[in-house]
């Protein structure tokens, strides 16, 4: 089994610990919700062989990396989080991005506000903010998304740690579905098994779904400053036909592409869920390093 260095950062006020493999220009690789860094460790290798350092970062909030003293989770910060790790690790022009979920959320924040650090972006699972904007309120998305609301509600703080995040299991049961998630859920529990550290995995979402602020003018420019701008680099994104969180069809893939950087692609892969990383390793690694190329 491949084994990984862990390190800790300080980067935009937080230290973060993060995992790493290989040396040359950085491949910084951002999990999302409810995941952690070891959705990575299929792909973390292939990256190190290709050339780069691969490393990925415990997102904010998520142990051991630190909970953040002022409970910022706004979009802004994630952004933010991705560009100052650059900054602290080194990271030159010749860096690549690749976020999945929140983390495609913050990588997109962070190749439009800061363009000249990324040579190549991968996003996966969670499209631009216009793209989610046209599906959200559709009545199959909102029923994908009832954790958005029901994070909402205090009953939430009671509910989702009970019996061992048994409420985590069934996501990952729904968004990837047929997939055995044990292997990955014991990295996530460990990540979000103490109270401060779930309660700063919901955060994202009481902060980015506030009820007195989602879909307000106020907090749409807030979202399109943060997240929601084009990106200029070439970039990939990746979308499973079985994603039982966002649900995307082959035409709204498809429309991703507007929002990204000339030579970018957009793709559906088929029977794949949520957590393509991780199910279908071989496929999606090949695709990702494909796109890449050899670290320059």
């Amino acid at each position: 089994m491949q084994t990984f260095k862990t390190s800790t950062v300080q980067a935009n006020g937080i230290q973060f610990q993060y995992l790493e493999v290989g040396t040359g220009p950085l491949a910084l690789c951002m999990h999302g919700f409810p995941d952690s860094p070891w959705t990575y460790r299929y792909l973390l290798p292939e990256l190190a062989k290709a050339g780069y350092r691969a490393v990925a970062p415990f997102m904010r909030g998520y142990a051991p990396t630190e909970v953040p003293a002022d409970g910022n989770y706004q979009t802004s910060a994630l952004a933010a989080d991705v560009v100052a790790l650059h900054e602290a690790l080194g990271g030159d022009e010749k860096s690549v991005l690749i976020g999945h979920d929140w983390g495609s959320v913050a990588a997109l924040g962070a190749a439009a506000q800061a363009p000249q650090r990324w040579r190549r972006c991968v996003l996966m699972s969670v499209p631009p903010f216009a793209v989610f904007g046209q599906i959200a309120f559709s009545y199959e998305q909102i029923k994908r998304s009832f954790y958005f609301w029901f994070f909402q509600m205090q009953i939430a703080d009671a509910i989702v740690p009970g019996n061992d995040l048994a409420f985590i299991d069934g996501l990952w049961a729904d968004w990837s579905p047929g997939y055995d998630a044990k292997e990955d859920l014991l990295h996530v529990k460990d990540c979000l098994r103490n109270p401060a550290n779930l309660q700063a995995a919901m955060g994202y979402y009481r902060s980015l779904f506030h009820p007195a602020r989602f879909g307000s003018p106020a907090g749409m420019e807030e979202q399109i400053a943060a997240w929601g701008r084009p990106i200029p680099q070439p970039t990939l994104y990746l979308h499973g036909t079985q994603d039982g969180c966002v649900g995307l069809d082959a035409e709204a893939t498809k429309s991703v592409l507007a929002f990204l950087g000339t030579s970018s692609a957009a793709e559906q892969i088929n029977g794949v869920g949520h957590f393509m990383l991780v199910e279908n390793p071989a496929q999606i690694n090949e695709r990702i390093l494909q796109f890449l190329g050899q670290a320059k």
